[in-house]
């Protein structure tokens, strides 16, 4: 608490307790024994704190997890105490901040305490729909139902280097388990933490994250469209915009977000087991004192984890009430037979429902290929744009030729009767305007 809060905020809410039963709802021989020297030893009365604190001006709830109290278990008065805090949170319009500790739900209490993920996940469910950001922090260690619903039920997840992290703890796992599976690292390299953060920087990401996503009330305009960054004519031909648009000198998605954004933070993975940080990046930033959030193609054939950290991202800013940017670049969805093995076409189709179901404003600019659905699943219907240097097909020319059953020379002549160069998407109505450089 102390190491991310400002000096003097926190204030320790009431906690609703359980009717008190001796030795526990199981009837526990010496559980009240086993309570009382946990208490002792470490100064709390349960395995979690909960209270209101300010973390770099921005107020949130926090839950803070006591792992010397019983191994930071959940038991029914840790429910008692959750839920209390998510429903403080909901009641003042505060974002949740988790930093957890434990080994999962408690023993002496059986089912009785299993059952309280249950209470936890509904009040989680709950904060969702009320529109109000969720944040784990992961500590050493964060396993079993504390990271099935605290840890991995949030909307940004951040862990500790070194935090041993997963659902099995390390007295229930196979004997021949490898350790490193049950890490931090191995959790974002999977796709289920958005980043690992050293505990003197903690602070200053919690306090970056919490502005960004607080501030959002979901009334304001689309996210303006970004400038062109390389001065440039209109190309001549379909081909000169398929080169132009694949020059290596041509601005890629790092530059347009460097230029656009004051702060950003970046969310990672698709929280089923892929990453795609070669192909898209995804997070929110600070553009004129305006939160917005951004999906922004790299360059590279985009991946199934790709989109469906893109769909992750677009969802949580419609909720959230964040208008979303989408820089489209791209030669297409990566074809190959372990994409097909990925789910390409499920995860294509969640992205193009997520642009489409979002209530919040898209805004899209094309700033080089537009390579066939795999570019055109982000793009908004309404408010696409594209800069000189890029191009919008249907497919890219040389596989448009393949299609026709022409010979790969013909794919230059193929690219003028596609009608891809900006010109001709604006004459077409697909794009709604040509953005130049300042």
């Amino acid at each position: 608490m102390a190491l991310v809060t400002d000096d003097g905020t926190f204030t320790e809410l009431a906690s609703p307790e359980s009717e008190s039963r001796p030795d526990g709802p199981l009837a526990w021989q010496g559980y009240d024994a086993s309570r009382a020297r946990a208490a002792e030893r470490t100064g709390e009365e349960e395995s979690v704190v909960c209270g209101t604190a300010a973390v770099g001006g921005t107020r949130a709830v926090l839950i803070a997890f006591e792992f010397g109290f019983l191994g930071g278990s959940l038991g029914e008065r840790t429910g008692d105490r959750l839920a209390g805090a998510y429903a403080h949170a909901r009641e003042h319009r505060l974002p949740v901040v988790a930093l957890i500790a434990t080994g999962g739900s408690r023993m002496q209490e059986g089912m009785v305490a299993l059952t309280q993920l249950q209470r936890v996940a509904r009040q989680s469910a709950l904060t969702r729909e009320a529109g109000l950001p969720q944040i784990a922090v992961l500590r050493d260690p964060t396993t079993g139902g504390g990271w099935a619903t605290l840890g991995a039920g949030s909307d940004v997840v951040l862990a500790l280097p070194g935090a041993q992290v997963g659902f099995a703890g390390s007295r229930v796992r196979p004997p021949d388990a490898d350790p490193a599976a049950y890490t931090a690292g191995a959790q974002l390299a999977a796709g289920a933490a958005d980043a690992v953060v050293r505990a003197e920087d903690l602070r200053g990401v919690l306090e970056v994250w919490l502005r960004l996503l607080s501030e959002a009330d979901g009334q304001g305009p689309p996210a303006p469209v970004p400038a062109a960054l390389a001065p440039a004519g209109l190309p001549a031909t379909g081909w000169a915009a398929v080169q132009r648009a694949r020059s290596p000198e041509r601005p890629r998605a790092r530059a347009y977000l460097d230029a656009y954004f004051t702060t950003r933070v970046h969310i990672s993975g698709d929280r089923c087991g892929g990453t795609d940080p070669d192909g898209i990046l995804c997070g929110f930033g600070e553009h004129r004192g305006r939160t917005v959030a951004f999906a922004a193609q790299t360059g590279a054939g985009t991946r199934p984890a790709g989109y469906r950290t893109a769909a992750r991202l677009i969802r949580l800013a419609d909720r959230l009430g964040v208008p979303v940017l989408t820089l489209v670049d791209t030669p297409g969805a990566a074809n190959d037979a372990e994409a097909e093995r990925q789910g390409a076409g499920a995860a294509i189709a969640e992205v193009f429902g997520a642009v489409a179901g979002a209530r919040v404003p898209v805004t899209t600019l094309v700033i080089g290929e537009g390579g066939s659905g795999g570019a055109l699943a982000l793009a908004a219907p309404d408010n696409t744009w594209a800069t000189p240097d890029s191009y919008f097909s249907v497919i890219a020319p040389e596989l448009a030729a393949a299609i026709l059953k022409r010979t790969p020379a013909e794919a230059e002549r193929t690219a003028d009767q596609l009608r891809i160069r900006p010109q001709d998407l604006l004459e077409l109505g697909i794009i709604r305007g040509i953005v130049q450089h300042p």
